[in-house]
């Protein structure tokens, strides 16, 4: 036998044929085990002591460090035990510190920019480690690279739906690859490796070094040099115009980069070592090779492998004898001796403290301590609560349980065994331990227990509903414990982890917890109700009828132990509201309401960031919390509704330097993030002498904040977007309606330019209503794809008319066709049949993605938009092409009449007419041929191109009004007509009132032979403008061979 000392680490370890060695990599899971001691008193041999502890679902005691040697020796002597007992010796590994970016909530701003010049690459892989947000949904861009002929060059995104694995597809050149499971949505960290190779196009996606799924054909050509490559953002310009809802949220690290494609071997090899393959890497994880913005949170911490569990493959005496390597590595590995009696084995002497050897046949006592994989599946923090929990009778039956089942996830009756734990052991007083370990242990343990109940069958009967009942009385009187601002001052803030700890991590497991008693409760229709000290919940069970009223919750009427409310704080649920509802197939619901009473006490501390980036100051929490969530439990949904609420801040004069702002806490920006107000879809209603009043379009958690402003701060800019719309909409629809009426009622003569004319007000009239009407279809997915469908049909036909304008105004000044045939049978099927076509073709390949999330239009992530896009643009462009023909012979027109007229005008008054010309040209056309809204393409660039962009279109009612209604010669003749007869007709009604005599005494009124009065009228002087231009006004019509095309514009228009 060779025995090996190192005296740097104080190591002994043994070589023999007859040994058995097991090596294991240390995870980062097992940092917070527990050391769960349990002493043997029986005089057993090394051998037998291991068995029995291993029927306990135990382990011998094992010390990998001196905190773990301190513990087992204070474990030891406080029961008096001097004599050496039974342990294993097990060595741990230390990671190296990484630079780990943390992307907390959706943004436009949080990136990181490599600052690493590209060349062209045939091949590339590119690995990283990832952590999705598990509250984040829908696409997520985890990296991008573009170059300035392609903003899509080379991009990894995720897709994230709930309950469902995260997807990951990679796009090239601007072709997408097919979405793929890659693994679960659970808040994990994930190491993720794409690979393309541009000879075939061929792709493959690994994760934790395994293969998933490859293919081939996306795209070819190499990836372009000197591109952008941008992490947690998409960009749709070279380097910018980020997304807020398709970047990263969560947590990104170790990202590698290689101009090849890696093997599937090597995949393996670097998640079994941790680190990158060194051939081919052209870019390595470094915070200085990174411009990272300035919010984007960094952290260092180890490295998140998940690392090689394998049987010790090296010699080991090379390392034992190199101390300074046995330092820096990071492995772990423990030894077990064989079967040989003779042979020595690990003991522990509680009386010095030291580690040493016995012969393996001794009898002495032993230590057994629950298993690495026991207690990775309690996953108890190592604190003070849990040090006392643990000598507690109730906890100590859970871990009975565990021993016995291995598990207790999604055991209802664990976790309320558990919760009763934790009631007892803050009941019990004393000071106060809990930490923000402990905090958010328990929270965590609600919402993945309850979760994972959720996901499997219901449970039901009344057993069901009384340990739900048990588990939801127990948390919420420990929540209330936990909140009293006295316990909850040293648990507030981060963990070892770097995760914040706050009270609304508490709020979110209770709103989980309600949820789930809801959808027990409702299968026997019953309610809930509970007041504690620092919380209230009512839950009420309902039936929707046509004839149900509001339904108003009043927290002093819960109990009398809520000190914190009053009986000014109220939530409203408007009758209005619960209709709306009901119509939606909502009937049997669950309402659930909780009021927290003193959070600003624990947050009085704590100075909030801004809402918005235009506020300047800092907001504090003025008032109780209250929480409103409607849950129809056989969907197991929960619906959205507005609500009004009022709360109280009695402590507070607002003023013009502290003024309300109604707020709600948004849960997905919750992660590493000191605060997650918002104000979005809230508004104040009514703020007086402690009294403030709120309505918000959605149910969660509501309060008012005080912000103490500095300077006044403009409006959002949506809001702003939002106002002009509407604002515009409803002047252009007004008009658009005036003007048909004006066109239907005064008889204009009929031609195609007319009908033509009154089709395009229809359909526009028919789009602006159903715009401004879709925001009430937003919560109905199936409303919302209808209201979708029909503004694409009519926006359609509104930009096919506007062609068939095009057309017919190149055929009669361009073209100079002056046929009377009419073509409206062409013209309706391009108007109405065109539209038809292009929306059934995009609702057919939508693929049930027709409309888009947060508004009734069609969806962008997809490519439906390029339904309603393409053919807009290619409108656009014609009419453009038909606008410029039209200016250039009206300039030539307008040259050739000053010419006849004015001969010696000087040449800069000719240029100002053909000038003119054509501007009333461009101002007379633009309304029809919808040439506004070439300012949409640029939209996406500039702020300002849309707010001109939605003045423009939003007026083109008004604009036609005023040229094709007000200023149109033809309605201003047919007006002038009617007012004509209408004298003629009371001067025919004077001189038959008068006497005979001065009727033979007129002057007889003579006719042109072979006329009638009716047809002298007609012929009148009046009359002969009723061809006039609309373009030119009053002014004359100057004829010739050479004017002709300039006559026709003057009559088309």
């Amino acid at each position: 036998m060779l025995w090996l000392f190192s005296p740097s680490m104080g190591l002994l370890a043994c070589f023999h044929l007859s040994c058995i060695l097991a090596f294991t990599v240390e995870t980062r899971n097992l940092t917070y085990d527990e050391s769960y001691y349990e002493y043997v008193p029986d005089r057993l041999q090394w051998k037998n002591a291991g068995e029995l502890c291993n029927q306990r679902s135990e382990a011998l005691a094992m010390v990998s460090n001196a905190e773990e040697k301190r513990e087992l020796t204070n474990f030891l002597k406080s029961l008096n035990i001097s004599q050496p007992v039974w342990i294993v010796w097990k060595v741990m590994r230390s990671y190296p510190k990484t630079l780990i970016m943390e992307f907390a909530g959706r943004t436009d701003r949080k990136h990181a920019r490599l600052r690493h010049t590209f060349s062209s690459m045939d091949a590339v892989t590119v690995c990283t480690r990832v952590r999705f947000d598990p509250d984040c949904f829908g696409i997520s861009t985890i990296f991008s690279y573009s170059i300035k002929s392609n903003i899509n060059e080379f991009q990894l995104r995720g897709h994230l739906v709930k309950g469902k694995p995260v997807q990951l597809a990679l796009l090239v050149h601007g072709a997408y690859g097919p979405y793929q499971d890659a693994f679960h949505h659970d808040g994990s960290w994930h190491s993720v490796c794409v690979s393309w190779n541009q000879s075939g196009g061929r792709w493959a996606l690994f994760t934790h070094g395994q293969f998933v799924s490859e293919g081939e054909g996306l795209s070819s050509g190499s990836i372009g040099p000197d591109g952008l490559f941008i992490i947690g953002q998409e960009q749709d310009t070279f380097g910018g115009s980020f997304k807020k809802d398709e970047s990263f949220s969560g947590s990104i690290t170790e990202l590698y980069i290689w101009d090849r494609v890696l093997n599937a071997s090597e995949m393996k090899s670097m998640e079994k070592e941790c680190s990158p393959i060194s051939s081919g890497l052209v870019f390595k994880w470094n915070a200085s090779a990174m411009e990272i913005e300035t919010t984007l949170t960094k952290l260092w911490k180890d490295i998140p492998c998940r690392g090689n569990v394998t049987v010790f493959e090296k010699s080991f005496s090379d390392l034992l004898l190199d101390g300074n390597a046995l330092q820096n590595q990071t492995f772990s590995f423990e030894l077990f001796h064989g079967r040989l009696s003779h042979e020595n084995c690990d003991v522990f002497d509680p009386v010095v403290g030291s580690l040493g050897q016995a012969k393996c046949d001794s009898l002495m006592g032993a230590v057994c301590q629950f298993k690495k994989e026991v207690l990775h599946v309690l996953g108890l923090p190592k604190t003070p609560f849990f040090r006392r929990m643990s000598e507690e009778h109730l906890t100590k039956a859970v871990r009975v349980e565990l021993s016995a089942n291995g598990s207790l996830d999604g055991d209802l009756a664990s976790l309320q065994q558990l919760t009763q734990s934790l009631l007892r052991g803050l009941e019990a007083g004393g000071p106060p331990l809990l930490t923000s370990s402990d905090v958010l242990y328990f929270a965590r343990r609600i919402e993945t227990d309850l979760s994972a109940q959720a996901a499997g069958p219901r449970p039901a009967g009344a057993d069901a509903a009384g340990v739900m009942l048990s588990i939801a009385t127990n948390y919420l009187k420990a929540a209330s414990l936990m909140l009293e601002p006295g316990v909850a001052s040293p648990w507030v803030g981060a963990t070892e982890d770097g995760v914040n700890v706050g009270p609304f991590t508490i709020v979110r497991s209770i709103d989980k917890l309600t949820e789930t008693l809801a959808d027990v409760l409702s299968v026997e229709r019953k309610g809930f109700t509970l007041s504690t000290k620092n919380i209230d919940v009512y839950m009420k069970w309902q039936k929707l009828t046509e004839g149900t009223c509001s339904q108003v919750f009043k927290p002093s009427a819960v109990g009398s132990h809520s000190a914190g409310s009053t009986g000014q704080d109220e939530l409203l649920i408007p009758d209005t509201a619960l209709q709306r509802i009901r119509t939606l197939g909502h009937e049997d619901v669950m309402f659930i309401h909780t009021h927290y009473s003193h959070l600003s006490e624990i947050l009085s501390g704590a100075q909030e960031p801004p809402l918005s980036h235009q506020e300047k100051g800092r907001r504090s929490l003025a008032s109780a919390v209250i929480s409103a969530t409607i849950r129809d439990a056989s969907k197991a949904q929960t619906i959205p509704v507005a609500i009004k609420y009022t709360l109280s801040s009695s402590q507070v004069q607002y003023s013009q330097r502290v003024t309300p702002v109604c707020a709600f806490w948004n849960f997905s920006l919750m992660h590493n993030q000191s605060s997650s107000w918002s104000s979005d879809g809230c508004r104040l209603t009514f703020a007086g002498s402690g009294v403030t009043s709120c309505l918000c379009n959605h149910t969660t958690n509501f309060a008012v904040l005080m912000n103490y402003l500095e300077s006044k701060w403009s409006p959002e800019e949506e809001l702003i977007l939002s106002k002009l719309t509407f604002i515009g909409s409803g002047a252009s629809l007004c008009a658009l309606v005036v003007t048909l009426m004006l066109f239907t009622v005064l008889d204009i003569p009929k031609s195609d330019r007319t009908s033509i004319h009154k089709n395009l007000f229809i359909a526009l009239i028919c789009a602006q209503v159903i715009l401004l009407c879709s925001g009430s279809a937003i919560h109905n997915k199936v409303a919302c794809t209808l209201v979708a469908a029909l503004l694409h049909l009519f926006f359609m036909a509104a930009f096919s008319w506007m062609l068939v304008e095009g057309l017919l105004l190149w055929s009669k000044v361009v073209a100079v066709n002056l046929s009377e045939d009419r073509h409206m049978k062409y013209y309706y099927l391009i108007g109405w049949g065109l539209p038809v076509l292009i929306v059934t073709i995009t609702l057919a390949s939508a693929s049930g993605k027709y409309s888009a999330d947060n508004y009734c239009w069609l969806s962008v992530q997809n490519g439906v938009i390029w339904g309603f896009t393409g053919p807009v643009i290619f409108i656009i462009m014609v009419n453009v092409m038909v606008l410029s023909r039209v200016v250039i012979i009206t300039m030539s027109t307008a040259r050739r009449r000053s010419i006849m007229l004015a001969m010696g005008t000087s040449p800069v008054d000719q240029a100002y007419e053909r000038i003119r010309a054509a501007v009333k040209a461009v101002l007379v056309l633009l309304p029809i041929l919808g040439l506004t809204w070439l300012c949409g393409v640029l939209v996406p660039f500039s702020i300002v191109m849309a707010y001109i962009f939605i003045l423009l279109n939003s007026m083109q009612g008004l604009f036609i009004f005023l040229i094709y209604g007000v200023y149109n010669t033809e309605v201003r003749s047919t007006v002038n007509r009617i007012k004509e007869r209408r004298k003629a007709l009371n001067f025919s009604n004077c001189a038959s009132s008068r006497p005979s005599s001065s009727a033979t005494s007129s002057r007889p009124v003579s006719f042109p032979l072979g006329t009638t009065p009716s047809q002298e009228e007609e012929a009148s002087p009046t009359n002969t403008r009723r061809n006039s231009p609309d373009l030119a006004g009053q002014e004359e019509t100057t004829g010739g061979a050479s004017s002709l095309g300039g006559g026709r514009l003057a009559a088309w228009l």
